[in-house]
């Protein structure tokens, strides 16, 4: 939920990056001068890391404007196309630099757009070079969340008529969705799922995300083929299968809205950019496999500030954290860059806020990190980040514009 102040804003622009509270040239050049910022409550980054960011350079190339983009992504292996989703429920393929005319995928009339809701994002099948397996996720016409798996028709557009649904989750709030799905190194997909919205995770006894029995504010890990007559898989190596009163597919909980999230391509390490509330946004670190049974602590805590008198048994504190005093609102957690091509990046996380529109690096530990404004042109209302095959990061408004960052 948002602030009234901040309600207005978001509504406008129709804001699906999830708001934390409760209550642009192209070929854009620029150094990555990092600089302190004072906003960041987890301090600034050491001077030569600043120094040796400065010595590279990072510009951000337009790579076209879009109806309110929410993602970018593209299949394994496939480094001439990349896939914009926008919103409202149509999938855009970028060609060789150039937007195909006619819609990868258009389900508009399946999808409940606006505000928090539409669709979130899409995954390609770990084997979709042979499979030409995709997953959809979006608010339905009913306000559910869902998954759904889809066949390509050709390279460039899909079966339409080949829908199977995978995953449905009831939502009892237009907010806090989650909406994002990938594939670990494992070939298994990772789901991020909201609280189900409303302020302090107010729906059951202590709210959804501390709750094992509830799939909600969580990141969910399954096996998204059909199998045995079921729309999906249970891995047996998920952490709670076999508990009682716990729902097999949780790998992660703990979250009132991870809106986007990430694996680190070279290393397996996971990120999360978590939304909050009237107070603070926060990043989640956790090396490769430190994810598995990880209890990231809302509703007790919100970053590293209590927020009920409850337990909140072995959580773990963000590794970044900023304030809704110092102009962020809602963060949108992006990537550990490993394009060779931009060494300004490389092994360091980009990620931003949607009130803030300074895109910030940080090179993560656990415990605690640092961060820095990158010196790029702002970009307000940043809805997302990207990353394709060959591992180039994109950014995006949902004003419209989507980058990509190159080397200056």
């Amino acid at each position: 939920m948002l602030r009234p102040a901040v309600a207005l804003a978001l509504a406008a622009a129709a804001l699906v990056a999830a708001c934390g509270s409760d209550s642009n040239a192209e070929n854009a050049r620029t150094s990555t001068n990092a600089t302190a910022s004072t906003n960041d409550d987890t301090g600034s980054s050491s001077p030569a890391e600043g120094r040796a960011a400065a010595g590279r350079g990072v510009r951000l190339v337009k790579v076209g404007d879009f109806q309110s983009p929410v993602y970018v992504t593209a299949p394994p292996g496939d480094r001439r196309r990349i896939f914009v989703v926008e919103q409202a429920g149509r999938i855009v393929v970028v060609r060789g630099g150039k937007p195909v005319a006619k819609p990868f995928l258009d389900i508009r009339s399946k999808v409940t757009a606006g505000g928090e809701q539409g669709l979130l994002s899409m995954a390609f099948a770990p084997d979709y070079a042979q499979s030409g397996l995709f997953y959809v996720y979006y608010t339905e016409k009913s306000g559910s969340e869902s998954i759904w798996e889809y066949h390509r028709a050709s390279d460039d557009s899909a079966n339409a008529g080949s829908a199977r649904l995978v995953l449905r989750m009831d939502d009892p709030e237009p907010n806090h969705n989650g909406g994002l799905m990938i594939f670990g190194s494992d070939k298994l997909m990772y789901v991020g799922t909201g609280d189900g919205g409303g302020g302090n995770d107010q729906h059951g006894a202590r709210g959804n995300a501390q709750s094992l029995g509830s799939p909600l504010g969580k990141i969910l890990r399954i096996d998204p083929r059909a199998s045995g007559g079921r729309p999906y898989t249970i891995p047996s190596s998920n952490p709670f299968v076999g508990r009682a009163g716990a729902r097999g597919e949780i790998y992660a909980y703990g979250l009132r809205n991870p809106w986007r999230f990430s694996f680190d391509r070279a290393n397996g390490n996971l990120v999360i950019g978590d939304v909050g509330q009237d107070e603070v946004e926060e990043i989640d670190f956790v090396k490769k496999g430190g994810g598995r049974g990880t209890n990231f602590g809302w509703r007790p805590w919100e970053g590293r500030r209590r927020n009920f008198d409850e337990p909140a048994p072995g959580a773990v504190f963000p590794v970044i954290t900023h304030t809704h005093q110092a102009g962020f609102c809602s963060i949108t957690g992006g990537y550990v860059g490993r394009d060779r091509g931009v060494p300004g990046l490389y092994g360091r996380y980009v990620y931003g806020d949607f009130c803030n529109s300074h895109l910030r690096v940080s090179t993560l530990h656990t415990g605690r990190s640092s961060s820095r404004t990158l010196s790029v042109p702002t970009i307000s209302g940043v809805s997302s980040f990207g990353e394709d095959a060959a591992g180039r990061l994109y950014v995006m408004s949902l004003n419209g514009p989507v980058y990509r960052f190159a080397a200056r």
